[in-house]
C-alpha cells in the first residue's frame, strides 16, 4: 500500500468508530477484521481487547514468532513456545509503563538452548520498539 506521496507503507491498521458505546472500534488490518474495546467496568462493551492488551500480543506474538524461526534455522529442538505478557502503568509519566514476558518452552532443550533462546527473545522486533523508543508522526488526512 502506498500513501499519496508513493511512498511504501509497511502495515496499516484502520481503526473506526462503531457507534456502540463510548470505546468500541472496528479494527481492520491485512484482511483481518475485529472489535477493540475497553473492558466493562472501564466504560466499554467488552467486545474486544483494550489497546494495551493489543500491545502486549504484539509482543507476545512477535517473541513466539522470532523464536520459533530461530530455533527452526538453528536445528534446536523447540516443539512448543508458550508467552505470556502482562501490563503494569505506574500512573505516573516519569515511570515508563513495565511490561512482563512470561516463556515457556517445549521440547527436549538443554540449558544451553534455554538461555539462547531467552537471548534470541531480547531481539525480537517489537521487543526492540518498545525498549529503543518510536517516533509517532501524526497528520491530518
Amino acid at each position: 500500500m502506498t500513501d499519496e506521496s508513493g511512498i511504501l507503507r509497511a502495515a496499516a491498521a484502520v481503526v473506526e468508530g462503531t457507534g456502540a458505546g463510548d470505546f468500541q472500534v472496528l479494527v481492520r488490518t491485512r484482511g483481518t477484521t475485529f472489535f477493540a474495546d475497553e473492558p466493562i467496568d472501564g466504560g466499554g462493551l467488552g467486545s474486544g481487547p483494550n489497546p494495551y492488551d493489543l500491545l502486549g500480543t504484539a509482543l507476545a506474538a512477535c517473541t513466539a514468532m522470532t523464536l520459533r524461526l530461530y530455533a527452526r534455522m538453528k536445528h534446536i529442538p523447540l516443539d512448543n513456545v508458550h508467552v505470556e505478557v502482562t501490563h503494569q502503568k505506574d500512573g505516573k509519566e516519569a515511570v515508563p509503563d513495565r511490561f512482563t514476558r512470561l516463556i515457556r518452552f517445549e521440547g527436549k532443550l538443554d540449558d544451553e538452548a534455554r538461555e539462547r533462546l531467552l537471548q534470541i527473545a531480547q531481539r525480537c522486533p517489537v521487543h526492540r520498539t518498545l525498549t529503543s523508543g518510536a517516533r509517532v508522526e501524526t497528520k491530518l488526512s
